[in-house]
């Protein structure tokens, strides 16, 4: 497209005056660049984002019909053009095709059903959770349980991804299997990893009693004809879409041990957060628009700036999941080398996400973002009301050190008489402060990185909701055992002899 090139050129040919220099020069910057919805205050002002550069950034949008295309997402149109088919987690929030939304709630109901029997002790005397699942199957569920779980679960919760031992070993430790559930998390009910944790956590529960292990089995999944065939009870079968993509489905039955752990009442705001950050996106304009003034910002230090990662830090315990969660959501989606019709894409894509937990990852990483030759956007996570009752300058040292980083990444500071005590400045960061961390505010927070995602894969010219280059490395590792070594390259063939005999 000749004039999404043109925007693109206009872009680079953009160059922004240092921070310090657009706070001077823009009194109203804070006004502009501050996004306060559901719960949250989003400060876009210590990015190099100008009037210029987002009045460009909007042209992009237009010429990318990026307004028709979150139409098309919210309509249930079949938008992931390479499996033909809808990307309906927004559905999940009640936000979608109406029939899809009906859909979503009927299975809501049928998960409610059955968290109401399992409390009623339809499934014996429950006090320990084993989710096993991968990838966002497991990834969600963690992370939402992990923030919200902390002071009051009805159940203790585990989520097993890795297929290694020592992985399962760790919760056999700790729990007991005859009050033990079971849930297994999978899209296609076939994920290698997972069934093979599957069948040992089966037979865990057996040699530990357990007459019926399968009777305490819970399955998750898009194919429950295949849990079914694998020995899970219909009954205890929770399906979701297959059109919900399994990094967006913890709004789902993936969600179950959340809605277990939390009570539905809580799983139940963490999807009406959701969807309050849904209608912002439907129908906020473009220019204060959270998701997508988020995507203006990474697509500008990713393209005019040449960025190749993004850090993210969360500022509180809590939270500390959520940089994991973000990877397989932002590199999953966007980590791709062609257009949604196959060409090229002849810019990046995704940058690497990587993070931490402040003030952690000040002694560990931050010296290279002062002070190293790479530019690394970087975006903070931060919560007023503390998740503790110690004492209050706990959370005070926390917030302060947190605000102090970006600051002090904007500011820099010079020394002539010794440059390896020289701070260059001018490094951009966002900042992400929630009210609480809670149900709803939580909700709305992850919808946000999901629409932000979107917005990035439409301006970009991307499909977001399709995943083929995970497929390579699982299909060479499945013709290991059936097909021999033969095929391999000397390298892999002397790894697999020396490692496997």
């Amino acid at each position: 497209m000749a004039e999404v090139e043109q925007i693109w050129r206009q872009i680079g040919e953009i160059h922004p005056p240092k921070l310090a220099d657009l706070f001077s020069a823009e009194p109203d910057r804070l006004a502009r660049l501050v996004i306060e919805e559901a719960g949250l205050r989003i400060d876009f002002s210590k990015t190099h984002l100008t009037a210029a550069l987002i009045d460009a950034f909007a042209e992009l949008a237009r010429a990318r019909d990026l307004a028709g295309a979150r139409d098309a997402l919210f309509a249930g149109d079949a938008i992931n053009v390479t499996e033909g088919r809808a990307a309906e987690h927004p559905a999940e929030r009640g936000q979608g095709a109406p029939e899809s939304v009906a859909q979503a709630a009927g299975l809501h109901a049928r998960m409610r059903a059955l968290i109401d029997a399992i409390e009623a002790g339809a499934l014996g005397a429950i006090r320990h959770v084993l989710h096993i699942g991968i990838g966002g199957s497991a990834l969600g569920p963690k992370l939402i349980v992990d923030a919200l779980g902390r002071e009051d679960t009805r159940y203790e919760v585990a989520v097993v991804s890795n297929v290694d031992g020592a992985a399962l070993e760790e919760v056999f430790a700790r729990f007991d299997p005859a009050a033990t559930l079971l849930v297994l998390a999978s899209k296609t009910f076939t994920t290698t990893e997972t069934m093979l944790n599957a069948a040992s956590a089966l037979s865990w529960m057996a040699e530990g009693g357990v007459e019926d292990p399968y009777g305490r089995v819970i399955a998750l999944t898009a194919a429950p004809d295949r849990a079914v065939e694998f020995g899970v009870d219909e009954t205890r079968v929770l399906p979701f879409a297959e059109s919900v993509g399994g990094r967006y489905s913890l709004w789902s039955s993936i969600g179950f041990p959340a809605a277990l752990a939390l009570g539905w009442e809580a799983f139940e705001t963490l999807l009406e957060g959701a969807a309050a950050m849904d209608r912002h996106f439907r129908l906020a304009p473009l220019v204060a628009n959270a998701p997508v003034m988020a995507a203006f910002v990474d697509l500008y230090y990713a393209t005019a700036r040449g960025a190749e990662t993004r850090a993210v830090f969360a500022y509180d315990e809590r939270l500390r999941l959520l940089p994991s969660y973000l990877q397989q959501l932002e590199m999953e989606s966007n980590g791709k080398a062609v257009t949604s019709d196959g060409q090229p894409v002849g810019r990046p894509t995704a940058p690497i996400t990587w993070g931490g937990v402040g003030t952690d990852a000040q002694h560990a990483v931050f010296q290279l973002l002062h002070q190293g030759t790479h530019l690394v956007p970087v975006e903070f996570l931060a919560v007023i009301e503390p998740g503790h009752p110690l004492d209050e300058a706990h959370h005070r040292q926390l917030l302060i050190n947190c605000f102090a980083q970006g600051a002090a990444l904007m500011a820099g500071r010079a020394n002539a008489e010794d440059p390896a005590r020289s701070y260059p400045g001018d490094r951009p960061s966002t900042t992400v402060l929630l009210d609480r961390v809670d149900p709803a505010r939580l909700g709305a927070l992850i919808a946000f990185y999901e629409h932000r995602v979107f917005a990035n894969a439409v301006l970009i010219g991307i499909n977001p909701f399709d995943q083929f280059g995970v497929e390579l490395g699982k299909e060479i590792a499945k013709s290991i055992d059936s097909e021999g070594t033969d095929r391999f390259d000397a390298s892999t063939r002397a790894l697999i002899e020396r490692a496997l005999g």
